[in-house]
């Protein structure tokens, strides 16, 4: 994990930087790191950005009390699992790992809304897409076994065509990375999920 310490040490450094307490943590890999508009997007929610680069799920629960813990949020959204897969991990792994996320979670704030966005197509990882349909299925059907406060957010369908292929215009050039089009399209979703399951009435 010592790879990912500068990249810690930069998001402990964010919150010197903040005028408000936030409300919404987005938790997770560079997808969310990436995203340049959130703060704009969910402004509403107080949203706190602690996403970065290249990190795993096994990662997210490695730092969590030092990178969440550092907050007291009403909601977690979180984006991960994507990299463990690429790294050559198991969907059974990833799925633990989401596990003992959520047990952290739970043992960090008790019962707050903790929604978990799908791992995404991409074509760079399209080789190992039957692993990220398969950990996507295993983790929607435990958080639908679990229910509340416990949100499965899926992005997957929207981003890939009739025959089930990543649509080349919500990613980057590089095949992995999202664009500004995809972005909008995770506005969308992530934003309509948020406002009609997760915080419904809420109000600035």
């Amino acid at each position: 994990m010592l790879w990912y310490e500068n990249e810690v040490r930069r998001l402990e450094a964010e919150k010197g930087k903040l005028s408000y307490e936030p409300e919404m943590v987005f938790y997770g890999s560079s997808s969310i790191r990436l995203w340049e508009s959130l703060y704009e997007d969910f402004k509403p929610y107080k949203p706190v950005n602690l996403g970065f680069g290249g990190s795993t799920l096994a990662a997210c629960d490695w730092f969590f009390d030092r990178l969440v813990g550092m907050y007291n949020p009403k909601y977690i959204i979180v984006y991960a699992g994507d990299n463990d897969l690429g790294d050559g991990r198991h969907p059974e792994e990833v799925f633990i790992f989401y596990q003992q996320l959520i047990a952290r979670v739970k043992g960090r704030f008790g019962n707050i809304a903790c929604a978990f966005i799908s791992i995404k197509p991409s074509i760079t990882r399209w080789n190992i897409v039957d692993s990220i349909r398969y950990t996507n299925s295993i983790i929607e059907t435990e958080i639908k076994k679990l229910g509340e406060p416990l949100h499965f957010i899926n992005v997957y369908n929207r981003m890939t065509d009739n025959s089930g292929y990543p649509k080349r215009e919500f990613l980057d050039p590089d095949g992995l990375h999202i664009s500004q089009k995809g972005y909008d399209l995770w506005k969308e979703v992530v934003g309509q999920y948020i406002t009609e399951q997760i915080a419904p009435g809420h109000h600035e």
